[in-house]
Formats: C-alpha cells, structure tokens, sequence
C-alpha cells in the first residue's frame, strides 16, 4: 500500500519536464539546486514554527521540486556522482529537521493546540523519519534494495506541505494534528517494513566469517561479501 499512486507521481514528472529542461540549458548545478531547496524548506520550517501554517505550507509544496529537479538535472548533465548523492541525502535530513522541528515548536508554544502532547508526537515523527531513511541507506550498505514501506520521502514531503497549504490550521488545528498522527505513524510502520525487508533479504545468504582486522596497518582489502557482513557487524 502505497499514500501517492504512481500514476500521480509520474503525472508530476511530466509537469516539471520543462523547468527541468530549463535548468539543463542555463546550466545549473545539481549540487545548487539541492542547496536552494533545502534552504527554502528550512525557510518553510521557520514559518511553521512562526505559526504560519498556510504560508509554510505553499513555501513547502513550491519548493518541494527541488527534490526531483537536482536528480534529473544530474542525470541530464551526466553530473551524478557518490559525492552528490550523498550531498543530497545528508540535506534532506537536515530540512526534515527543521519543518518538523517547526513544527514542534509551533506546539510548545501554543498550549490550545494540544501543547505538550503534540510536541511529543511531533518528535516521534522526526525521529521516525530519520529511522526510515537510516534503513534505506544502511541496507544499500548492505547491498540490499530496501526501497519499501508505507512512507517514503515523496509522501512525507507531501504530508508535511499539501494539507498545510489548502487547510492550514481548519477545524481548531484537528487537521494539522491529524496529519502529524498519521504521517508519525506512518513512518514507524515504514521503518519496521524495511527492517523486516533487510532480515529477509540477509536470510536468502549464506553465511560468511567475519575477519576480524587486529593490524589496520597491513590489512588486506575485503571482498564484497565479506565487507558486506563486516559492515553488518557496526564496524
């Protein structure tokens, strides 16, 4: 089950088609697209925090094509690289930092909009995000496709921007806290579907012997299997 169908997702790539085009022909750097983006959304996570909630959340849908744009650009430009996608990915932590962060502090300081409790589920929220992602990476680590789950970045940024926009704090903030709920739910659930995707990927494996490296200074390379399961270790 899935929040975005993928006919909506790729009805969105054909409508930024021609900014991408355009991004291509001016030359932009994916690197600098990736940049602004994530500063915009820190920008709509302040405004969240403000308690600007209409506004934070149109900053955030507008913007929220930065996401796509950098990847398609790169691909374009033959400019993807390790170094980009890991640009990329350490950035979009850090603006999923600030609008939940937002958020959370749009709660603490507004005790009518359940205050404390919403500050805490928002926080639950944050670090559910950061877990989904986590796994993703680790399992690719791991040499293991672990691109599935309930929540993934696309519907996170949708839950976290779209509601906001059209209804902002409708129906004494019950649609906010409704949507920080679900998408805090959500990721958890994503979160244990990877995990569980990750054992049963590593159950298909035979098992390897890890080397254990006591002279770091005349160790040989390990071989791919053999880095997989050292990695898997937490060395």
């Amino acid at each position: 089950m899935k929040i975005l169908p993928d006919w909506l997702k790729s009805g969105y790539l054909r409508l930024i088609e021609p900014v991408a085009e355009g991004l291509v022909r001016f030359d932009v750097h994916p690197n600098t697209i990736t940049t602004v983006g994530t500063l915009c959304t820190i920008a709509g996570g302040v405004l969240y925090g403000l308690g600007h909630i209409r506004a934070g959340g149109w900053l955030l849908g507008l913007t929220a094509l930065f996401d796509v744009l950098d990847g398609m650009v790169a691909r374009r430009t033959e400019r993807s690289s390790v170094f980009g996608a890991f640009y990329d990915s350490t950035l979009d932590r850090v603006a999923d930092g600030f609008v939940l962060g937002g958020l959370a502090v749009f709660f603490a300081t507004r005790s009518e909009w359940w205050g404390v409790p919403m500050v805490g589920i928002t926080v639950l929220g944050l670090v559910g995000s950061f877990v989904t992602s986590y796994t993703r990476a680790r399992a690719e680590a791991l040499g293991i496709d672990a691109r599935v789950g309930l929540l993934q970045r696309p519907e996170r940024v949708v839950l976290l921007s779209a509601p906001q926009a059209f209804f902002g704090l409708a129906l004494h903030g019950l649609v906010l806290i409704a949507i920080i709920v679900l998408l805090t739910v959500s990721a958890w659930i994503t979160a244990a579907q990877r995990v569980r995707a990750v054992y049963q990927g590593l159950q298909t494996e035979p098992e390897v012997p890890v080397r254990v490296l006591h002279d770091t200074t005349r160790a040989r390379p390990l071989g791919a299997r053999s880095r997989r399961r050292f990695i898997a270790k937490g060395e």
